[in-house]
């Protein structure tokens, strides 16, 4: 009856419950529970399971380049960083606001630190996200015009829950490339929020993106419910010492 039992959990594709049915049934043997007390113990058990399963296959599916986590952020070689601010988009409200994030500062100040952090707290909390970069995110659009796949690029890109961009700064861009840019910040707002990492700001973006007018709406729409952090301090990647 036993092997039936594991038989069917894995069948039904409860492989957690199956893995622990045997010390499942001694325990029950010794401690004697209701029917209702067992069955919850086993559910409880594959629930967390799948939980967990879950949420490591949305931290693979967003790329994130390293588990950095807001927790170990080296606040105190990075005065300048209001701890008490990072810690509260951690709480994730920006994301039912659908409310952006854009950190500016210099390279290697931990603005990737801090946003892949962010972006790991939804993740864990059940959100889909993504983490890109600006170069391949730009690369991306340039190859869709090739196979005419832009609208399929930016239907996926727009239904991410928080989408990490990267890096942001002084590409060689095409128009077109700006103009799908345009396109998937405009299908984001409103909606869902986007994480920007930048070592330039607002006023510099028109050098790299051209076009003024769209520049302008971009950032309308980007700022529009936004919270920009600016990083003013040592690179954390200069040798200690």
């Amino acid at each position: 009856m036993k092997d039936d039992l594991e038989q069917l959990l894995r069948n039904l594709h409860l492989g957690r419950m199956a893995e622990i049915l045997d010390q499942e049934l001694a325990e029950a043997a010794k401690e004697e529970p209701s029917y209702e007390e067992f069955l919850a113990r086993l559910l409880r058990a594959q629930w967390h399971h799948q939980q967990e399963s879950a949420m490591a296959y949305r931290i693979r599916q967003a790329r994130l380049p390293e588990n950095w986590t807001l927790e170990s952020f080296p606040y105190k070689q990075q005065p300048s960083v209001n701890q008490r601010q990072i810690r509260s988009f951690g709480e994730l409200d920006f994301i039912a606001k659908a409310e952006n994030i854009v950190f500016i500062g210099p390279t290697g100040v931990g603005k990737t630190g801090l946003a892949s952090g962010i972006l790991l707290k939804a993740l864990q909390n059940g959100h889909r996200g993504l983490f890109i970069r600006a170069q391949d995110l730009f690369d991306e659009m340039y190859a869709s015009l090739a196979d005419r796949s832009s609208r399929k690029l930016l239907t996926r890109l727009s239904r991410i829950q928080v989408l990490l961009i990267d890096e942001l700064g002084y590409l060689n861009i095409k128009p077109e490339q700006t103009n799908i840019f345009f396109k998937l910040m405009e299908e984001r707002y409103n909606r869902y929020p986007t994480i920007i990492t930048t070592n330039l700001d607002f006023p510099e973006w028109q050098n790299f993106l051209g076009n003024p007018g769209l520049v302008e709406a971009l950032l309308s729409r980007l700022r529009h419910r936004c919270k920009t952090v600016r990083i003013n301090g040592v690179s954390l990647r200069d040798p200690q010492g």
